[in-house]
């Protein structure tokens, strides 16, 4: 059979690896970073852990092994992420913002590029390396990044500007909530940042791609000081007059960061789904064991009663679907060059606000006493909230994703059951918002009071 769920020995070795590291390195230092009120601090207290992970293969895994990472496919990337984010979503946050940073790198950079910048990411000796993913920017009038794909003109969309002046660009502007604060609030290493190197365009015109490196005069960063993945390190970015050098800027995405924001998220779609199923796992695991030792001053323990054993039923058949669906985005990522544009907006959609409802439900079995600061429930609710609104949010920029692909004429809803490739093109963007409804639509029917 070609359909086989069954992993290989190489990838139960990558699991048990994973697993053994979650548990045994980073399971002990989480609660106190978590419990950490200084998000700098928290995010620092990681630290010893993540050198261990470097230096054990799993902070670079994901990147291409010609260049010194781990070359894991999606798939196994995926396989290897639920363990982690069984113990710490936030930890690995800071994993996954390696590739989100990098891969930008391997899919749209010059082989230089790919050999100064990833070869440098996987040859630290100190095992410190971070690499950062900066695209979105603060709210506000004309500002955040949700909408980023609606035709408006400027100053709607992305406005942090970069000015080409000789062979350097000068950038300007703000980001808000990228992974790019680094361990001590001075940034990472390495930070793949979206700019508007055209700026008398708007929407997804005049957006590229260019690598900024640590120790750039002219940029500060203010960690953001949040409610789940607390020990994952997120910032507002300020940049005033930050001069970068040309040779930075990557060619295949020189108008086109569209494509990278898109492009990263759908590649982090099963991964961000996959932390979800890891959260979920936990919490269920946790309701699990305390309905088989618990009374709730009954006779017997309350897994006994039918009303618990089937929530508890419906919560391991949803963790466990969504598991295989978070399996099936990698593999077709790994298939189809690491484009999965629709699928890993689905999936992410699907799986993070199904196993949000399985952490609830997990709570309502244990009852009041998860809200006891002693038991894991109230860090399982604030982590799992994070996973539908972050990495693209569901109600932001991943349902109108979706929406766009099967709106256009040319899709065909069973591509996906048969394998094939569903190519995802810049007359899919921006489809909902108020000005792509009148420039497609406005001449052929009557517009919706609404958006009159």
């Amino acid at each position: 059979m070609a359909i086989d769920f069954t992993m290989s020995p190489e990838q139960r070795a990558i699991q048990g690896m994973a697993r053994e590291f979650a548990q045994n390195v980073l399971a002990p230092d989480i609660p106190a970073a978590d419990r950490e009120p200084d998000p700098v601090k928290a995010h620092a207290m990681t630290k010893p852990a993540y050198v261990k992970a470097y230096k054990a293969g799993i902070a670079m895994a994901m990147l291409p092994s010609e260049y010194g990472g781990g070359g894991l496919s999606c798939l196994d990337f995926t396989i290897a992420a639920e363990e982690i984010c069984a113990v710490d979503p936030g930890f690995a946050c800071t994993v996954l913002c390696n590739g989100l940073g990098l891969m930008p790198v391997s899919w749209y950079g010059t082989e230089e590029q790919k050999r100064r910048f990833i070869g440098a990411a996987t040859s630290d000796p100190t095992g410190e390396y971070l690499g950062g993913w900066t695209a979105s920017e603060p709210p506000g009038p004309a500002s955040g990044t949700a909408n980023f794909d609606g035709p408006f003109p400027r100053p709607a969309g992305v406005g942090l500007i970069a000015t080409r002046e000789g062979d350097h660009f000068v950038i300007n502007g703000r980001k808000r909530w990228p992974s790019s604060g680094g361990w001590d609030a001075k940034g990472t290493n390495t930070q793949c940042v979206i700019v508007r190197t055209d700026s008398t365009v708007g929407g997804t015109k005049g957006l590229s791609a260019i690598i900024v490196e640590r120790g750039t005069p002219g940029i500060s960063y203010a960690f953001i000081n949040k409610e789940g993945h607390r020990t994952a390190s997120n910032a507002e970015i300020v940049f005033d007059n930050a001069r970068v050098p040309v040779e930075n800027l990557l060619p295949g995405a020189e108008g086109n960061g569209d494509f990278v924001i898109n492009r990263n998220f759908a590649w982090s779609g099963p991964v961000a789904g996959i932390a979800a199923v890891g959260v979920a796992r936990a919490a269920y695991e946790e309701a699990l064991s305390w309905a088989k030792t618990n009374t709730s001053g009954s006779l017997t323990p309350i897994i006994r009663f039918q009303n618990v054993g089937y929530v508890l039923g419906d919560c391991a058949a949803k963790i466990e679907s969504a598991r295989y669906f978070c399996w099936r985005a990698a593999d077709y990522l790994d298939k189809h060059d690491q484009h999965a544009e629709l699928v890993g907006a689905m999936c992410k959609i699907n799986t993070t606000e199904a196993m949000f409802d399985v952490v609830f439900k997990c709570m309502q079995i244990v009852g009041v006493n998860s809200l006891d600061a002693q038991f894991k429930f109230g860090k399982y609710l604030r982590e799992a909230s994070v996973l539908p609104i972050y990495d693209g949010g569901n109600m932001g920029m991943q349902r109108r994703r979706v929406h766009g692909v099967l709106a256009d004429e040319s899709f065909d809803p069973r591509a996906i059951m048969e394998d094939r490739y569903v190519k995802f093109e810049k007359s899919m963007e921006g489809i909902g918002t108020v000005a792509d409804w009148d420039k497609r639509y406005a001449n052929a029917v009557p517009a919706p009071a609404a958006v009159m």
